[in-house]
C-alpha cells in the first residue's frame, strides 16, 4: 500500500519543498483519495488513527488555504470584477458579469445558467436558494476564467 502511494505521488510529481503539503499529509489524502480506511492507513504507517485524522484534516485546511491564495491571486490580476451585494436575487448576476465583461473586452464563455451555477457552486454557502446572502467579489480574468470571492 505505501509503495503504491509513493509510486503515485512520484508519478504525479509531488515535491513536499515546493508543496503546501508535508510528505505526511500527501501520502494520508493520497490513501483516503482511495478510500483506504484511517484506521488501515495508521496499521501502513505505524501510528494510530487519531494521528491519521489530524494528519488528514491538515492536510485538507492546508488545501483549503492554498486555494484561497490561487483564488486572490487570480482576483488581484482579474481585469473584471463585479460586486454582489447581500441580498441580490441570483438571476441577475449573469448580466452584472456580462455588462462589466463588455466594458472591459473581456468573453465569457458560459450562458447565463452555466454562470449562475458557477457562481453557486463557487459561493458555497453565500448562496441561499436564489438569494445571495453574503456579498461577493467575482473576478473574471482576460481569458475569461470565473472566480467568485466571500466577501465577510
Amino acid at each position: 500500500m505505501i509503495d503504491d502511494v509513493e509510486t503515485l505521488l512520484e508519478d504525479i510529481g509531488f515535491e513536499a519543498e515546493t508543496s503546501v503539503l508535508t510528505h505526511r499529509q500527501a501520502q494520508v489524502l493520497a490513501l483516503r483519495e482511495r478510500d483506504v480506511s484511517q484506521a488501515d492507513i495508521a496499521d501502513a504507517l505505524g501510528t494510530s488513527r487519531a494521528n491519521v485524522s489530524s494528519v488528514e484534516s491538515s492536510a485538507r485546511e492546508n488545501l483549503t488555504k492554498a486555494r484561497e491564495t490561487v483564488a486572490f491571486a487570480e482576483a488581484l490580476r482579474a481585469p473584471v470584477r463585479v460586486r454582489i451585494p447581500a441580498g441580490t436575487d441570483l438571476y441577475d448576476v449573469p448580466d452584472r458579469v456580462y455588462d462589466a465583461c463588455d466594458e472591459n473586452g473581456v468573453k465569457v464563455d458560459h450562458t447565463a445558467p452555466d454562470l449562475m451555477k458557477v457562481v453557486s457552486d463557487a459561493a458555497g454557502p453565500a448562496v441561499q436558494g436564489r438569494k445571495i446572502s453574503i456579498p461577493l467579489v467575482i473576478g473574471v480574468t482576460s481569458n475569461g476564467l470565473v472566480r467568485v470571492r466571500h466577501r465577510e
